[in-house]
């Protein structure tokens, strides 16, 4: 490498080359603006743990109500409801009354594929990393 060489680092491009077939697949399959928005507002509203633990709680249990919400995920009620009326007014858990009770759930399937593949994805990443961490360090380059 010459000295005037300037220094890229492994996620830059070392060649400007423009591949105009693939950039017109993205550009041809980009959401619009308020698509994003909407899209980046369900991942923040997903992106809290004490959300993604009632979620994680709704998906294994089916349906719950607050106390049991709160009792199977060690949250405070005021907590849980909070956390209810947000993902209700997103459209990601809808409610059934039973008499004074509300049961809660998931709203549909897309909403448990999401938590079921994030969950497949984490498991993914772990057993990775454990593969990793048992092939020793000179045979891992």
């Amino acid at each position: 490498m010459r000295s005037d060489d300037p220094i890229i680092g492994l996620d830059g491009c070392s060649v400007q080359c423009v591949h105009p077939e693939k950039v017109q697949l993205v550009l041809d399959a980009t959401l619009l603006m308020d698509d994003l928005n909407r899209a980046a507002a369900m991942f923040k509203l997903l992106g809290d743990p004490t959300r993604a633990r009632l979620l994680f709680a709704l998906l294994e249990a089916g349906e719950l109500c607050v106390c049991d919400l709160a009792a199977a995920t060690g949250t405070q009620e005021a907590t849980v409801s909070q956390s209810l009326r947000m993902l209700r007014a997103s459209g990601v858990v809808t409610g059934r009354r039973q008499g004074r009770l509300v049961f809660y759930r998931l709203a549909d399937a897309h909403v448990r594929m999401l938590l079921d593949l994030t969950r497949e994805h984490i498991a993914h990443d772990v057993d990775g990393a454990r593969g990793l961490a048992a092939v020793p360090a000179d045979v891992r380059t």
